[in-house]
């Protein structure tokens, strides 16, 4: 069991920060997760979140990241 916690703290204290993909055209001032474009689109056509969209589109935040600035 102690070996699982370290392995927990190391994962914590190296946690991977997010590809960025840079779009100065399509993207305001402040950065968008791509969980959130998928959200926005879903709900434009018409479809409910549940728990689930909630926690893919949290996941996809910390994946990659839509941002204007270098």
């Amino acid at each position: 069991m102690e070996h699982r916690t370290k392995k927990s703290e190391a994962d914590d204290q190296f946690e991977r920060k997010p590809y960025r993909v840079h779009l100065p055209g399509f993207i305001n001032d402040e950065d968008v997760g791509f969980g959130d474009v998928i959200k926005r689109a879903t709900h434009a056509v018409g479809i409910k979140p549940c728990g689930s969209c909630a926690r893919r589109a949290a996941f996809l935040n910390r994946w990659l990241v839509f941002s204007r600035k270098r």
